[in-house]
């Protein structure tokens, strides 16, 4: 079976929204996560770099914007 690792990142990005926080300007969430994924969402360039004594990443500016674009297209009531 192959995967498609690429729904697996819009997922989690879309996850990141539930748990994100502004901070000081930039917008935070706890990086809880499949660790190969947030990998790959940095690689990406929609979050930090995950591999820091920090218990969260900072979303970029587009990491932020397309977490909550893809949190509401996933977890939306139609109504």
């Amino acid at each position: 079976m192959e995967i498609d690792t690429d729904k697996i990142d819009d997922t989690i990005l879309a996850l990141l929204h539930l748990t994100s926080f502004p901070d000081h300007g930039v917008t935070r969430a706890w990086k809880g996560q499949d660790w190969d994924a947030m990998d790959r969402l940095n690689e990406k360039g929609m979050i930090s770099d995950p591999k820091s004594k920090a218990r969260s990443v900072v979303l970029t500016e587009e990491g932020a914007s397309r977490s909550k674009e893809l949190f509401h297209k996933f977890f939306e009531m139609a109504g």
